[in-house]
């Protein structure tokens, strides 16, 4: 249902008294997120052609300051796709290949003895970055898996009992291949649940996968790009987003969505509470890179397959991509159930 025509003040009045507080220092408006996240879109389409919706998606929960997981099967452009993402963003990036001999603090780091004096003194590890890419995440074990809970949820690591903040922002993009492909373990449903969205590339069309091939014979698309948004604007972007007003009814709705996932009798295990903070955050960040300053059902919408899909078990769940597509399936089911709110004429 399209409710964007008959956006009104239930959805888009002033902050009432329960409100938080909104920030005093410099701040972006909606119009200057919106062109801020449009040159990062084209930037990335420079790499990947053919995949606007998609691109536009990760930006969006980038900014929502989330965790994205891009989940297809080999050679469609997940790394690529976040190679280029890091590169449109004047941040620390660091890369970790995950592999099934990773170890833990091969990613956290680690206590190392310095023989210079004669104490061991802590090692960072490669998480210790603004944008980290965790590689074909699935390929370690849980344990390694297991490594990026607290960093994910926490902005921090804990080593030996000492414990280490993360710059900030602090962001994952992790790929995986489908958990059929050989040598995959599953993500463990916790660590499922730090992600904000599950992305889905897919393959391109024709015409796209020609330019791909064309873009290819000139050398690689990806050295060719560079930083479109400074690190202090990223963040600037990012207060923005978290200030966007959300009206009660658009709210409630986001929770009547991620509640509905429990009741359906398609599903073992629905979405967390957690999803619903996330497909709050993530309807914001959606407005203000439409340059509005207020959340509508129609964010909340759009983004509930790619934040609720990949925190569901369904009763009898299908594997690889046909699990993506029955857990799609599922909540835009729910989507359907669930009664949008009506802006309320003044």
């Amino acid at each position: 249902m399209d409710t964007s025509s008959q956006a009104s003040a239930s959805y888009g009045s002033a902050p009432g008294p329960t409100d938080p507080p909104q920030p005093s220092y410099d701040q972006l408006t909606p119009a200057q997120v919106a062109t801020g996240g449009a040159a990062i879109v084209a930037n990335v389409e420079r790499v990947i052609a053919g995949q606007s919706s998609v691109i536009e998606l990760g930006v969006t929960i980038f900014l929502a300051h989330g965790h994205i997981l891009i989940e297809d099967v080999p050679g469609v452009g997940k790394t690529m796709m976040a190679k280029a993402l890091a590169a449109s963003i004047g941040a620390q990036v660091k890369r970790i290949q995950f592999t099934p001999d990773l170890l833990p603090s091969d990613v956290t780091g680690a206590p190392i003895f310095n023989q210079a004096t004669r104490r061991f003194e802590f090692e960072a590890g490669p998480i210790f970055a603004n944008l980290v890419i965790a590689d074909e995440i699935n390929r370690a074990s849980p344990r390694t898996q297991s490594a990026l809970l607290e960093c994910m949820e926490e902005g921090q690591v804990t080593v030996e009992g000492t414990t280490y903040a993360l710059p900030q922002p602090f962001h994952v993009i992790a790929t995986q291949n489908p958990i059929d492909m050989e040598g995959t373990h599953a993500l463990l449903e916790a660590q499922r649940d730090r992600f904000m969205a599950r992305i889905s590339l897919g393959y391109p069309d024709e015409a796209a996968e020609r330019d791909m091939v064309r873009a290819r014979d000139l050398g690689e698309p990806i050295r060719a790009i560079g930083p479109v948004v400074s690190l202090t604007d990223v963040l600037r972007m990012i207060q923005t987003a978290r200030s966007i007003y959300v009206a009660e009814p658009v709210r409630d709705y986001a929770v009547a969505l991620t509640r509905a996932t429990r009741r359906s009798p398609a599903v073992v295990l629905g979405a967390s509470p957690r999803a619903a903070v996330h497909l709050v955050t993530a309807a914001k960040a959606r407005a203000a890179l439409q340059s509005r300053a207020f959340v509508l059902p129609d964010d909340v919408q759009a983004l509930a397959v790619p934040v609720l899909a990949h925190r569901i078990m369904a009763t009898n769940p299908a594997r690889g991509p046909e699990g993506m597509a029955q857990a799609a399936a599922i909540i835009r089911d729910c989507i359907a159930m669930v009664p949008v709110p009506v802006p309320i004429q003044r």
